[in-house]
This record gives structure tokens, C-alpha cells and sequence, in this order.
């Protein structure tokens, strides 16, 4: 008689058994859902992208304000523009989101560079003046987020749908 069949463990499963039957099942799930529930090649394009456009130098605009969240409704006011509001260390982003596209300005004012990013096309470049003030004619379609680049520092908004 050996020690496990005195403990009364024998004949059940071991870690490693269990581990490799975890990793079986895992896979078979894994296999059922590739081909009854498919991911769309569209969105899989949509994160690869995503994952690309990711700096990892880049410091995050974190939202502060959102109208469709933080401002009190307007009687008679039907289709009024989105106002976003975005905060990173020492520097603001107010955008105003409307149907034409986007307006904006960066405080303090300074000029930079600013790219549009939205979904699997390429990122729309858009220059802020001295003042700080941008324009963009394209209207964001799905989710977008803001990428500035500054002289020496690179900042990227939160991803939002328009």
C-alpha cells in the first residue's frame, strides 16, 4: 500500500493532470468560438492599428469635462456641438466636436502638432496656431482620440466615439 492510497488521494487528479486539462478545455473553447463566433477582420484591423498608434513615451490627457455628461441640458437646444475638455500636467485641450469636425485650442497657447487618430485610417495632422487654436474639417467617424505633439514632450487624449 503506498502513501496516497492511504490518504485516499489515489486515483485523482494531480496539478499538472489539472493544469493540462485546464489548458485542453481552453483550447477546445477556443476552437468553438473561431469558428460558431468569428472576430471580423475589420475589428481585428481596428486594434492592430490601435495597438501601433500607441506611444509609450506619451503622457495621458485625461478627460475632465464632457458636456454629454457634465452640462446641464438646454431647453430648445436640439443638436448641440460636444464639448470635451482634456488635462495633462501643466497643459489643457478644450475641443468642441460638431458636425463640420473639430475646434479647438491648446493652453497655454503654443503651436503643435496634432494628429486626428480614429478607427483603421490614417491619422489626420492638423496644426495648432501661436494661440494655441486648431481646426479640422473632417468630423471624427467612431471612436478618436487626440495625439500633440509639443517640442519635447508627446501627449495623447483618452479614446471617445464622436
Amino acid at each position: 500500500m503506498n502513501a496516497d492510497d492511504e490518504n485516499g488521494t489515489a486515483g485523482e487528479p494531480g496539478p499538472d493532470e489539472d493544469a493540462f486539462a485546464d489548458a485542453l478545455l481552453e483550447e477546445e473553447l477556443r476552437q468553438a468560438a473561431a469558428v460558431l463566433d468569428p472576430v471580423p477582420a475589420e475589428l481585428v484591423q481596428t486594434v492592430l492599428d490601435a495597438f501601433v498608434l500607441h506611444d509609450l513615451d506619451a503622457r495621458l490627457a485625461e478627460l475632465t469635462f464632457d458636456s454629454v455628461v457634465d452640462a446641464l441640458p438646454v431647453r430648445g437646444v436640439v443638436d448641440a456641438p460636444r464639448m470635451l475638455t482634456f488635462r495633462s500636467g501643466e497643459v489643457t485641450v478644450d475641443v468642441e466636436v460638431t458636425g463640420d469636425g473639430l475646434i479647438g485650442q491648446v493652453l497655454p497657447p503654443q503651436s503643435v502638432r496634432i494628429e486626428v487618430l480614429g478607427g483603421p485610417g490614417a491619422a489626420r495632422p492638423v496644426t495648432a496656431d501661436t494661440l494655441g487654436r486648431f481646426t479640422s474639417d473632417t468630423p471624427p467617424a467612431g471612436p478618436f482620440a487626440l495625439r500633440l505633439r509639443t517640442g519635447a514632450e508627446v501627449i495623447v487624449t483618452e479614446w471617445l466615439r464622436a
